[in-house]
């Protein structure tokens, strides 16, 4: 059979894709996906994410190359190998993003159509909101986006804190303003997670002209000269074509730009060192590398409220008869974004996630007692890495050379330090001293700048947003035009985070829903609606 749209990739661009195209049923469209279904409860009940961490089955499990400036530390980048990709592991904060980003993408891209009028409607139509419609959000849309149905009173305790450090209070981090500390809004419906998977994919399943392939690793895209026509994908051990109208590449910052290596699209030199053959020299493939470094405050806690030891039983009976309790949260209840003493704009350049539990090494490494842990990341980082083939074998991982803290400014180390002062900061404020223990990390000890710089290169992690390394643009590194085709190829386009040109503030989920709503309008070759 031949498809009029294989889609590579089911995670949350995927889904949209494969949602909104099948939405014609004259178009026949391939959902291809490496991972497995999404049918493990954990993935389900939001406060199964901690769970997750340790079920490598639905996880690429990548590390990276030793980081020069973390003390050669290969960190961990969890990506998800699911339907609904990482947005069936994640920790399902809503977050958009600022207009200003927007700004820097339709001017990078050379197209108005990214600019934040032209997008704001996207994320609404995208949107299912629990708080109802208005000028900032919508209603009736695939993805339930809610408030959170249990609140730990650490995380009150946070949002307080940082209101009498002098912050302010926000209630909507997706509308008038960023700034402030508040509750996030989560992708849940129902006290569950509402991954890209449930929103998108779950309601076309049944369309007889959606077929959905799991455990299927693509290996190259197949080209009839200038032009994609199909895919070749690894199964069961077996190597098989298939046919295709259309090939859109939707793995992510780090597959997808593997597959194109991998097909002979990508900068010239590094091809032929694997003995791949060229057949689009594009010298942007796999570079412009982003991602948020994150640095953890972690302090002891002598009141029971934290969730370190919690009856998992209980919580997930709770979840499971009632929807309700410590199962439906996300962990990452509170947060906030902050102008550091360095901002020279009035737009934030930090943001914080709160936990109300210590989380130590992306949570697989369990501490004693009880605490509570504070997240802060540089929002627009200056360091840029690179991707590059272990070999021309597609079942080898991807090397990743994030290369953190790397800018010649000094800018992303300074102003992690800056998250640990405000960190610590907003723990010293009155409304956590009836709880507050001793600080674990960076400890008392650590106080000046030399020791806290040593914390930092010691224990900071990614906080999971990479993106651009397929980068849309208009420059002879770009690999994608504004309409996300790739350069010198028909028929083939890239939809996913590896497109965005210069991170967004804040998590990246919700910016690749959208992304990937516009990119069905371009596919289908007609104006949005509304």
């Amino acid at each position: 059979m031949t498809y009029d749209h294989i889609i590579v990739g089911a995670g949350s661009a995927g889904c949209v894709l494969a949602n909104r195209l099948s939405a014609d049923p004259t178009q026949r469209v391939l959902l291809i996906e490496a991972g497995v279904r999404d049918w493990h409860p954990y993935i389900h009940m939001p406060a199964g994410l901690a769970k997750l961490v340790k079920l490598t089955r639905y996880n690429w499990n990548y590390s990276t190359e030793p980081e020069a400036q973390l003390q050669g530390r290969r960190l961990w980048w969890p990506r998800g190998k699911v339907l609904g990709g990482s947005s069936s592991i994640n920790a399902m904060c809503y977050v958009r993003g600022r207009p200003l980003d927007y700004a820097r993408w339709a001017r990078l891209s050379g197209d108005p159509g990214w600019d934040w009028p032209a997008v704001l409607p996207y994320f609404k139509r995208a949107e299912d909101n629990s708080r109802g419609a208005d000028a900032w959000h919508g209603v009736g849309g695939p993805l339930g986006v809610s408030d959170l149905r249990h609140v730990s009173p650490l995380s009150q305790c946070l949002i307080a804190a940082a209101v009498s450090a002098g912050l302010s209070h926000n209630t909507d981090f997706n509308g008038a303003t960023q700034e402030g500390f508040g509750l996030y809004q989560v992708t849940q419906r129902n006290g569950a997670r509402c991954s890209a998977a449930s929103a998108y994919l779950d309601p076309a399943r049944g369309r007889p002209n959606l077929h959905v392939l799991t455990r299927a690793l693509a290996t190259r895209v197949l080209l009839n000269g200038p032009r994609a026509v199909g895919i070749e994908v690894l199964r069961h051990g077996r190597r098989s074509r298939i046919d295709g109208g259309a090939v859109t590449l939707c793995g992510g910052a780090l597959n997808s730009p593997q597959l194109l290596l991998l097909s002979g699209i990508g900068p010239a030199a590094a091809l032929r060192a694997h003995g791949i053959a060229v057949l689009q020299d594009l010298p942007g493939v796999g570079t412009n590398l982003q991602d948020h470094l994150d640095i953890c405050t972690l302090v002891e806690c002598s009141s029971r409220d934290s969730y370190d030891r919690v009856n998992d039983l209980a919580v997930a009976l709770r979840f499971l008869f009632t929807r309700h309790g410590i199962g439906t949260s996300n962990l990452a209840e509170a947060g906030g974004f902050a102008r550091s003493r360095y901002a020279t704009t009035t737009e934030c350049d930090l943001q914080f996630h709160f936990v109300p539990a210590l989380l130590d090494n992306h949570g697989r490494t369990r501490l004693r007692g009880r605490g509570y842990t504070l997240h802060a990341c540089a929002l627009h980082p200056r360091s840029r890495g690179w991707l590059a083939l272990a070999s021309a074998n597609p079942s080898a991982p991807i090397r990743i050379h994030a290369n953190y803290l790397s800018d010649s400014e000094g800018h992303d180390l300074r102003m992690l330090l800056e998250g640990v002062r405000m960190a610590r900061e907003i723990f010293a404020q009155t409304p956590f001293a009836a709880v507050r223990g001793r600080e674990i990390y960076p400890g008392a000890d650590a106080r000046d700048s030399a020791a806290l710089t040593e914390f930092i290169r010691r224990k900071a992690e990614t906080i999971y947003h990479p993106v651009g390394t397929c980068r849309m643009g208009q420059d002879d590194a770009a690999v994608v035009d504004a309409a996300l085709r790739v350069r010198g190829i028909e028929a083939l386009r890239v939809v996913d985070a590896s497109v965005i040109p210069e991170l967004p503030s804040g998590n990246t989920n919700a910016p690749t829903l959208m992304l990937a709503e516009r990119a069905a309008d371009l596919l289908r070759g007609r104006p949005p609606r509304f």
